[in-house]
């Protein structure tokens, strides 16, 4: 007779808790990289807009332009390292992902427009180098205003 609670009912109840915190931990990292991948994207777009985030932005855009052109070397142009890690999750929640691209999966299952991968990557990599040009001009804007408003203060002071 086992007693409520003993080593052989402790385990076995052990057991299907991991597994539901398993499967939970899956469902909110899944939810996580859906969230920050948006966001990062967005952010890549318009983040230049905002004086504050310029900088930010920079480095971002180009930690971007890194994973897709440095590593891409190794993984194929446009690799990225969210998408990719993202794809993991969802494949460990039996997940069919049949998408390359997450611009083209938000495309497709989040907004219903059906988009190839072509028009997708092209148009990706169109307002990638966009947002990139307008955020190196500001910056060296931003930069050289600054330097002179640096000056004039060390000139007046």
């Amino acid at each position: 007779m086992r007693l409520p609670g003993s080593a052989a009912t402790f385990k076995t109840q052990h057991y299907s808790i991991q597994s539901f915190n398993s499967s939970n931990l899956l469902k909110l990292a899944d939810i996580f990289f859906f969230v920050f991948h948006t966001v990062l994207t967005l952010f890549n777009l318009f983040g230049w807009a905002f004086r504050r985030t310029r900088q930010f932005n920079l480095i971002t855009l180009l930690l971007t332009g890194f994973s897709w052109g440095v590593l891409g070397i190794f993984y194929g142009f446009g690799y990225c390292f969210l998408t990719d890690w993202h794809w993991s999750v969802r494949e460990e929640l039996g997940y069919e992902t049949p998408y390359n691209s997450y611009i083209q999966f938000f495309f497709d299952t989040v907004l219903g427009v059906k988009t190839t991968a072509k028009v997708a990557d092209t148009w990706t990599l169109i307002l990638f180098l966009a947002a990139l040009a307008i955020s190196i001009t500001l910056n060296i804007r931003d930069y050289r205003q600054k330097r002179i408003k640096r000056h004039k203060t060390m000139a007046d002071g």
